[in-house]
């Protein structure tokens, strides 16, 4: 099995490599015509359970996120649990000095701010690819791509921060 089939996927508040989800899910939306979502997150957690280990307290856990990736790849609407999920920040770049400027200054505009967020420098040539960007560094803010090729300042930073971030003060 090849890195390239390791599919990154939010569990709870982790995020999990997960290897074969894709080839499953293809498997399964060409086995299955209209299958509930109990189903969906049952056939696929047998399925990855043998390459993966789902430890027993997170199969529920897993079968939600499951379900939603399968959702997902069929191109529906994964509904509102996706769009309240708070700020997700995501670096693309290989670690260049100005990759790593940008990194700096995310991680000191989110302190300053005292703002909690999902953030990953996505650092890994592969991986960046899977987004389509073509440049780097590259920023995207739940999942919309707002920088390309340079590094803005922080104010800059602040603003789409603050503007996207989408989790309310009772979370």
């Amino acid at each position: 099995m090849s890195n390239e089939d390791i599919t990154q996927l939010k569990i709870g508040n982790l995020q999990v490599g997960i290897i074969g989800l894709k080839e499953a899910m293809v498997e399964l939306a060409s086995s299955l015509t209209d299958p509930s979502d109990e189903e969906i997150a049952g056939k696929l957690i047998r399925q990855l359970s043998q390459k993966n280990y789902i430890p027993q307290k997170a199969k529920e856990d897993y079968g939600r996120a499951l379900v939603r990736e399968f959702h997902k790849h069929l191109g529906r609407d994964t509904g509102p649990e996706q769009k309240k999920q708070g700020l997700v920040i995501r670096l693309l770049g290989q670690g260049c000095a100005g990759c790593q400027a940008f990194n700096r200054s995310i991680v000191e505009v989110l302190a300053e701010l005292h703002l909690a967020a999902d953030y990953e420098h996505v650092t890994d040539q592969k991986e960046i690819d899977r987004y389509g960007v073509f440049q780097v560094p590259a920023l995207l803010i739940n999942e919309k791509l707002v920088a390309v090729g340079g590094l803005p300042n922080k104010a800059q930073l602040s603003e789409w921060f603050i503007k996207n971030n989408t989790r309310t003060e009772q979370e």
